[in-house]
C-alpha cells in the first residue's frame, strides 16, 4: 500500500483546508488576534504530542538559539505574512506563492551552505516560477463575483512568507540533523511565537491591542485551522517522512495549490479559470523536480 503517498497528499489537503477556514476570517477577526489564536493554539497542540512521544528530552540547549531563529522567520515573520495575504489576496493565491518556498530553500542553501544547484533544479524553479505567473494572470484576469483579487500588497506579503519559511527552515536546519523531535522543534517555535503575540498586548498602542470580544465563530474558525494546517497537517507529514523517501513526501505534500481549487470552486461556486488549474499543476510539477 502507498502508505506515505496517502499521508502526504492527505496533509496537502489539510494545509488547504487551513488556508480556506482562515480566508473565512477576512473582516471578522484583526490580523493579530488571529496570529495570538493560532500560534496558541498550535503551542498546545504540538507541546502535548511532544509529551506523548517525549520529545522534550531530545532537545539541548544550544539548539535552543537555532529554534528560535527559525521561529523569527518561520513564523513570526512567515505566519503574520501568510495571514495577512489571505486576508489581502484570498487563500489560493497565498498557496500559490507559498510554492516559492521550495526554490527559495535551493537558493539559500546554495548561498549560505554550498549546497549545488543542478539543471533539474534549475528547471524546477522556472516551472514554479511560470506556474505562479500563469495562474496569478488568470486569478487577476477574473473580475467574476466572489472570486479572489489579486492585488500586488497580497503578493507582496506571499513572496515574504515562502522567504521567511525558507529562512526558518534553514535556521532550523542544524537543530533537526542533531536529532531534535519534530513536535518537539515545532513546540518550541511556536511557543515563542505565542509568547511574542501575547507581549504585543502590552505594546501601548491601541493597533496592537486584543479585541474586546471575539465571535465563537471567529474562534472556532481560528482553531480549527491551527489544528488542521499544524496539528493534523503536520502530524500526517511527519508521519508520512516516516513512511516515505523526503522527496516524494515533499512533493506530494507541495498539492496545495492543486487541492485549494475544487474547495475554492465549492466556496465560491465559481469556476476556476484553465490557466488557473494549469498553473498550479506547474508549480507542483516544478516543486518535484526540485525535491526529488
Amino acid at each position: 500500500m502507498y502508505i506515505a503517498e496517502i499521508l502526504a497528499l492527505s496533509a496537502a489537503v489539510c494545509i488547504a483546508l487551513s488556508g480556506m477556514l482562515v480566508g473565512e476570517l477576512r473582516g471578522r477577526l484583526a490580523l493579530l488576534d488571529l496570529a495570538r489564536l493560532q500560534m496558541g493554539a498550535a503551542f498546545l497542540m504540538t507541546a502535548a504530542a511532544s509529551l506523548v512521544v517525549g520529545g522534550w528530552r531530545t532537545v539541548e540547549a544550544w539548539q535552543l538559539g537555532f529554534l528560535a531563529a527559525s521561529s523569527l522567520f518561520g513564523i513570526i515573520i512567515a505566519s503574520t505574512t501568510y495571514f495577512a495575504a489571505i486576508y489581502a489576496a484570498g487563500p489560493r493565491t497565498t498557496a500559490l506563492l507559498f510554492s516559492l518556498t521550495a526554490p527559495f530553500a535551493v537558493g539559500l542553501g546554495y548561498i549560505f551552505l554550498g549546497e549545488t544547484l543542478d539543471l533539474q533544479q534549475g528547471i524546477g524553479i522556472a516551472c514554479v516560477l511560470v506556474g505562479i505567473v500563469l495562474a496569478i494572470g488568470a486569478s487577476s484576469g477574473s473580475k467574476a463575483k466572489g472570486g479572489e483579487k489579486t492585488p500586488w500588497l497580497g503578493i507582496a506579503l506571499g513572496v515574504v512568507t515562502a522567504l521567511g519559511q525558507a529562512l526558518g527552515s534553514l535556521a532550523a536546519r542544524p537543530a533537526m540533523a542533531s536529532g531534535v523531535e519534530p513536535f518537539t522543534a515545532m513546540a518550541v517555535r511556536s511557543g515563542i511565537a505565542a509568547v511574542f503575540f501575547l507581549l504585543l498586548m502590552f505594546v501601548p498602542l491601541p493597533a496592537l491591542k486584543p479585541a474586546a470580544r471575539i465571535e465563537r465563530r471567529s474562534l472556532g474558525f481560528a482553531v480549527g485551522s491551527a489544528f488542521f494546517g499544524v496539528g493534523l497537517g503536520m502530524s500526517l507529514l511527519m508521519a508520512a517522512l516516516a513512511h516515505g523517501t523526503i522527496g516524494i513526501v515533499s512533493t506530494l505534500s507541495s498539492m496545495t495549490p492543486v487541492v485549494i481549487l475544487p474547495m475554492v470552486w465549492a466556496r465560491t461556486g465559481i469556476v476556476p479559470a484553465p490557466r488557473a488549474w494549469a498553473g498550479a499543476a506547474l508549480a507542483v510539477v516544478g516543486t518535484a523536480l526540485i525535491s526529488l
